[in-house]
Protein backbone atom coordinates (compact mmCIF):
# COMPACT_ATOMS: atom_id res chain seq x y z
CA UNK A 1 0.00 0.00 0.00
CA UNK A 2 1.11 3.57 -0.58
CA UNK A 3 2.29 5.13 2.63
CA UNK A 4 0.56 8.24 3.91
CA UNK A 5 3.97 9.76 4.49
CA UNK A 6 5.84 10.80 1.31
CA UNK A 7 9.07 12.41 2.46
CA UNK A 8 9.78 15.62 0.56
CA UNK A 9 12.76 17.81 1.46
CA UNK A 10 14.41 18.99 -1.74
CA UNK A 11 13.45 18.73 -5.36
CA UNK A 12 14.84 15.64 -7.09
CA UNK A 13 14.43 15.44 -10.86
CA UNK A 14 13.85 11.71 -10.69
CA UNK A 15 11.21 9.22 -9.61
CA UNK A 16 12.55 7.56 -6.48
CA UNK A 17 10.53 5.09 -4.43
CA UNK A 18 11.39 2.84 -1.50
CA UNK A 19 9.43 -0.37 -0.94
CA UNK A 20 9.47 -1.20 2.75
CA UNK A 21 8.07 -3.84 5.09
CA UNK A 22 4.64 -2.89 6.44
CA UNK A 23 3.90 -2.84 10.15
CA UNK A 24 1.48 -5.19 11.90
CA UNK A 25 -1.49 -3.19 10.58
CA UNK A 26 -0.39 -3.93 7.01
CA UNK A 27 -0.04 -0.25 6.09
CA UNK A 28 2.27 1.74 8.36
CA UNK A 29 6.06 1.56 8.03
CA UNK A 30 7.39 -1.50 9.83
CA UNK A 31 10.36 -1.82 12.15
CA UNK A 32 12.84 -3.03 9.55
CA UNK A 33 16.44 -1.87 10.18
CA UNK A 34 17.34 -2.32 6.52
CA UNK A 35 14.49 -0.06 5.36
CA UNK A 36 15.43 2.46 8.03
CA UNK A 37 18.99 2.39 6.73
CA UNK A 38 17.74 3.54 3.32
CA UNK A 39 15.46 6.16 4.87
CA UNK A 40 18.38 7.62 6.81
CA UNK A 41 20.57 7.82 3.70
CA UNK A 42 17.85 9.55 1.69
CA UNK A 43 16.96 11.96 4.50
CA UNK A 44 20.61 12.91 4.94
CA UNK A 45 20.93 13.39 1.18
CA UNK A 46 17.87 15.64 1.40
CA UNK A 47 15.96 14.18 -1.55
CA UNK A 48 12.31 13.65 -2.40
CA UNK A 49 11.17 10.05 -2.19
CA UNK A 50 7.98 8.07 -1.78
CA UNK A 51 7.47 5.05 0.44
CA UNK A 52 5.32 2.08 -0.50
CA UNK A 53 4.74 -0.32 2.37
CA UNK A 54 4.37 -3.99 1.52
CA UNK A 55 2.25 -6.39 3.56
CA UNK A 56 3.93 -9.74 2.89
CA UNK A 57 0.79 -11.57 4.01
CA UNK A 58 -0.98 -10.06 1.02
CA UNK A 59 1.89 -9.45 -1.37
CA UNK A 60 0.32 -7.83 -4.45
CA UNK A 61 0.81 -9.34 -7.89
CA UNK A 62 2.20 -6.13 -9.39
CA UNK A 63 4.94 -6.14 -6.76
CA UNK A 64 5.86 -9.71 -7.71
CA UNK A 65 6.17 -8.57 -11.32
CA UNK A 66 8.28 -5.58 -10.31
CA UNK A 67 10.80 -7.53 -8.21
CA UNK A 68 10.18 -11.29 -8.51
CA UNK A 69 11.61 -13.34 -5.67
CA UNK A 70 12.67 -10.23 -3.76
CA UNK A 71 11.59 -9.13 -0.30
CA UNK A 72 11.64 -5.50 0.81
CA UNK A 73 13.39 -3.25 1.16
CA UNK A 74 14.20 -2.39 -2.42
CA UNK A 75 14.20 0.77 -4.45
CA UNK A 76 13.08 2.01 -7.84
CA UNK A 77 14.92 4.91 -9.46
CA UNK A 78 13.59 6.23 -12.78
CA UNK A 79 11.92 2.87 -13.35
CA UNK A 80 15.05 0.84 -12.59
CA UNK A 81 14.78 -1.67 -9.73
CA UNK A 82 17.60 -1.94 -7.17
CA UNK A 83 17.32 -4.86 -4.74
CA UNK A 84 20.66 -5.42 -2.96
CA UNK A 85 20.88 -3.14 0.09
CA UNK A 86 24.65 -2.63 -0.11
CA UNK A 87 24.52 -1.93 -3.85
CA UNK A 88 21.64 0.49 -3.28
CA UNK A 89 23.82 2.37 -0.80
CA UNK A 90 26.68 2.52 -3.32
CA UNK A 91 24.29 3.59 -6.08
CA UNK A 92 22.79 6.43 -4.02
CA UNK A 93 26.21 7.67 -2.91
CA UNK A 94 27.37 7.73 -6.54
CA UNK A 95 24.21 9.21 -8.08
CA UNK A 96 23.39 11.72 -5.34
CA UNK A 97 26.84 13.26 -5.12
CA UNK A 98 28.33 16.69 -4.38
CA UNK A 99 27.95 19.53 -5.02
CA UNK A 100 24.16 19.10 -5.05
CA UNK A 101 24.03 16.37 -2.42
CA UNK A 102 26.31 15.71 0.57
CA UNK A 103 28.90 12.96 0.54
CA UNK A 104 28.06 10.45 3.29
CA UNK A 105 30.94 7.97 3.05
CA UNK A 106 32.97 7.62 6.23
CA UNK A 107 36.50 9.04 6.18
CA UNK A 108 37.94 6.34 8.43
CA UNK A 109 37.69 2.78 7.13
CA UNK A 110 37.37 1.38 10.65
CA UNK A 111 34.09 3.25 11.13
CA UNK A 112 32.44 1.09 8.47
CA UNK A 113 33.10 -2.12 10.40
CA UNK A 114 32.56 -0.84 13.95
CA UNK A 115 29.75 -2.88 15.50
CA UNK A 116 29.43 -4.96 12.34
CA UNK A 117 28.75 -8.22 14.20
CA UNK A 118 26.35 -6.88 16.85
CA UNK A 119 23.13 -7.59 14.96
CA UNK A 120 24.08 -11.14 13.98
CA UNK A 121 25.09 -11.94 17.55
CA UNK A 122 21.89 -10.37 18.86
CA UNK A 123 19.78 -12.38 16.38
CA UNK A 124 21.50 -15.60 17.43
CA UNK A 125 20.89 -14.78 21.09
CA UNK A 126 17.24 -13.76 20.72
CA UNK A 127 16.34 -16.75 18.51
CA UNK A 128 18.15 -19.32 20.63
CA UNK A 129 15.93 -22.08 22.03
CA UNK A 130 18.61 -24.00 23.91
CA UNK A 131 18.90 -22.80 27.48
CA UNK A 132 22.44 -24.11 27.82
CA UNK A 133 23.64 -21.83 25.01
CA UNK A 134 22.22 -18.60 26.45
CA UNK A 135 25.20 -17.65 28.58
CA UNK A 136 27.71 -18.04 25.76
CA UNK A 137 25.55 -16.16 23.25
CA UNK A 138 24.91 -13.34 25.71
CA UNK A 139 28.61 -13.10 26.44
CA UNK A 140 29.36 -12.86 22.72
CA UNK A 141 26.84 -10.05 22.27
CA UNK A 142 28.14 -8.17 25.30
CA UNK A 143 31.69 -8.47 23.96
CA UNK A 144 30.60 -7.06 20.58
CA UNK A 145 28.86 -4.11 22.27
CA UNK A 146 31.94 -3.47 24.41
CA UNK A 147 34.13 -3.47 21.29
CA UNK A 148 31.87 -0.83 19.71
CA UNK A 149 31.98 1.23 22.90
CA UNK A 150 35.77 1.07 22.88
CA UNK A 151 35.87 2.31 19.29
CA UNK A 152 33.55 5.22 20.06
CA UNK A 153 35.67 6.20 23.05
CA UNK A 154 38.97 6.01 21.16
CA UNK A 155 39.94 9.41 19.70
CA UNK A 156 40.08 9.64 15.92
CA UNK A 157 43.42 10.82 14.44
CA UNK A 158 42.12 14.35 13.91
CA UNK A 159 41.10 14.57 17.57
CA UNK A 160 44.70 14.09 18.68
CA UNK A 161 46.69 17.30 18.98
CA UNK A 162 50.26 16.54 17.94
CA UNK A 163 51.52 19.69 19.65
CA UNK A 164 49.80 19.01 22.95
CA UNK A 165 51.59 17.39 25.86
CA UNK A 166 48.29 16.06 27.18
CA UNK A 167 47.08 12.73 25.91
CA UNK A 168 43.56 12.63 24.48
CA UNK A 169 42.07 9.71 26.37
CA UNK A 170 38.40 9.80 25.35
CA UNK A 171 36.86 10.82 22.05
CA UNK A 172 34.39 13.71 22.11
CA UNK A 173 32.84 12.94 18.72
CA UNK A 174 29.07 12.50 18.36
CA UNK A 175 28.98 9.65 15.84
CA UNK A 176 31.07 6.78 14.50
CA UNK A 177 33.22 8.82 12.13
CA UNK A 178 33.06 12.28 13.68
CA UNK A 179 30.43 14.90 14.42
CA UNK A 180 28.40 14.23 11.26
CA UNK A 181 26.30 11.18 10.42
CA UNK A 182 27.76 8.95 7.70
CA UNK A 183 26.81 5.76 5.85
CA UNK A 184 28.39 3.83 8.72
CA UNK A 185 25.84 5.29 11.14
CA UNK A 186 22.98 4.64 8.71
CA UNK A 187 23.94 0.98 8.74
CA UNK A 188 24.50 0.60 12.48
CA UNK A 189 21.96 2.83 14.24
CA UNK A 190 18.75 1.08 13.05
CA UNK A 191 20.19 -2.24 14.20
CA UNK A 192 21.16 -0.82 17.59
CA UNK A 193 17.62 0.52 17.88
CA UNK A 194 16.22 -3.01 17.50
CA UNK A 195 18.61 -4.27 20.18
CA UNK A 196 17.53 -1.41 22.45
CA UNK A 197 13.80 -1.99 21.85
CA UNK A 198 14.26 -5.62 22.83
CA UNK A 199 15.69 -4.38 26.11
CA UNK A 200 19.29 -5.51 25.79
CA UNK A 201 20.88 -2.06 25.88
Amino acid sequence: SRSKYPWMWKCLDSDLEVFSWAGIDGESIGNCPFSQRLFMILWLKGVVFNVTTVDLKRKPADLHNLAPGTHPPFLTFNGEVKTDINKIEEFLEEMLAPPKYPKLAAVHRESNTAGIDIFSKFSAYIKNTKQQDNTGLERGLTKALKKLDDYLNTPLPEEIDADSTEEEKVSKRKFLDGDELTLADCNLLPKLHVVKVKGFI
